[in-house]
């Protein structure tokens, strides 16, 4: 399986807000578009008003790592852009974990294992 990586283009973060379809919980709103490529990419936007940068820092690199420890739950050929709300400055890493794959499972972009268990 391919490695995802970042988008870091605004238009590429713009393309998803406009076409890809978004689902929120208390910690996260995930939008995902198709993009037609063999790996996904991963956009992460956590604006000012979450925090400091150190605190801006810190989600930004719990989300990455939560999803490269479970990529390949997820779905190839997507672009994935998670937009940080207030509430998860005091997320732990388990719940920032919970709440990708709870957002993946919304999206249904999680892929079944055999016993039928994401």
């Amino acid at each position: 399986m391919e490695f995802s990586e970042s988008l870091k283009k605004n238009s590429d973060f713009q393309n998803v807000y406009k076409r890809g379809k978004s689902y929120a919980n208390r910690f996260f709103v995930m939008y995902v578009l198709e993009n037609h490529l063999e790996k996904n990419r991963l956009g992460i936007s956590v604006s000012k008003k979450v925090g400091n940068s150190v605190i801006r820092h810190h989600i930004t690199r719990l989300v990455r790592e939560a999803y490269r420890l479970q990529e390949e739950m997820f779905e190839n050929h997507l672009d994935i852009v998670v937009i940080a709300r207030a509430a998860a400055r005091h997320a732990t890493y388990q719940e920032t974990e919970r709440a990708l794959l709870h957002l993946g499972g919304l999206h249904h972009i999680l892929v079944r294992k055999e016993d039928g268990i994401f």
